[in-house]
């Protein structure tokens, strides 16, 4: 199998080294708007750099890694699709609904595959909490706490393309709710913050925000995230029910201190960002992407999930915006 990852900045890296490791995969092809870094990697991996895009293509592959900047996404899924190849791309498929519908619709119309790279669905802790959800052995589900704290923030010039803090980081979160418990969020209530550094309110941005989101059959969730948050990388998901409760993201290295004489030391080696957090989780996907291409395996995660995602995250910026409830059936999709 030969694949074209097209992106080699930080996901890309990571991408392109599980997949260069990979028994399945014969060969990587890797370009990048900046082409001495594509020509690096590959040289350190042992593959082919491409001069642009337009040569992955025209060289020939049999599925294509999208990890470019989120703007070129839809663009690159639509040109795969009309090629008859398989998609893996990270998330988003685009920064607006419109764009969002028409990629997945080329996808739909050519028959291909589009994998998006949500990975947390590949973690070992998410997994484990969608487990104890559907096993019944919560109980009834009635409150779902959910957060993703960043250690630091991200450079001032990503702020303006990243799409906002709920569509760039609580979209995580708003995927998991769907995934680990099963149902949908019917309406969203959503505030934020921009009371830290002068660059999120440059940018029209949040460094904080929150959201109560109402799921289908009752269930209260929250969801909280910042770029602001010293202690380390935190994210964690609790879910209570009438019978137990679990927690998604506690170990020794959560980046939180107890108050209690009691209560457990704070972590020696807290965790400090999403790649190291994650790791695993990478490469669980990008593994299952070269199933999927191979036919071993559905799709664990296709267009219409990310759709559904998005919509939660629209939601919750037309109620900051609006300073409102906002039900999903609002939006298109």
């Amino acid at each position: 199998m030969r694949i074209g990852v097209i992106g080699t900045g930080r996901i890309g890296t990571i991408h392109a080294n599980t997949l260069s490791r990979h028994r399945d995969v014969g060969s990587l092809i890797l370009t990048d708007a900046n082409f001495s870094r594509a020509q690096d990697l590959a040289h350190r991996l042992g593959e082919t750099a491409a001069p642009g895009v337009d040569e992955i293509f025209r060289w020939g592959v049999d599925a294509v890694v999208i990890t470019t900047a989120t703007s070129a996404h839809a663009e690159l899924i639509g040109r795969a699709a009309r090629s008859g190849l398989p998609v893996f791309c990270e998330k988003p498929i685009a920064l607006d609904l419109p764009g969002t519908l028409q990629a997945i619709e080329e996808v739909e119309t050519a028959g291909t595959v589009l994998q998006m790279g949500f990975q947390r669905r590949f973690d070992a802790g998410y997994a484990g909490a969608r487990e104890a959800v559907r096993s019944g052995r919560l109980g009834r589900l009635h409150t779902v706490r959910a957060l993703t704290s960043d250690q630091a923030p991200p450079p001032p010039e990503w702020l303006p393309v990243s799409g906002g803090l709920y569509r760039d980081t609580l979209i995580h979160d708003f995927d998991m709710l769907r995934w680990v418990t099963g149902r949908e969020v019917v309406d969203v209530y959503a505030a934020g913050s921009d009371a830290g550094p002068a660059m999120f309110r440059q940018a029209g941005d949040v460094d904080t925000a929150a959201a109560v989101l109402t799921l289908d059959d009752g269930t209260l969730a929250t969801a909280t995230a910042t770029r602001l948050n010293g202690a380390g990388y935190d994210v964690r998901m609790e879910l209570a029910g009438e019978l137990d409760q679990v927690v998604v993201g506690l170990d020794d290295r959560t980046p939180i201190a107890s108050t209690e004489p009691t209560g457990p030391p704070a972590a020696d080696k807290p965790w400090m960002g999403f790649l190291e957090r994650f790791g695993p989780a990478y490469e669980n996907e990008l593994t299952t992407f070269v199933e999927v291409v191979r036919g071993e395996r559905p799709n664990p995660c296709d267009g219409r999930e990310a759709l559904q995602a998005l919509r939660i995250a629209e939601a919750c910026e037309v109620s900051r915006r609006d300073r409102r409830p906002v039900h999903l059936a609002e939006l298109p999709g």
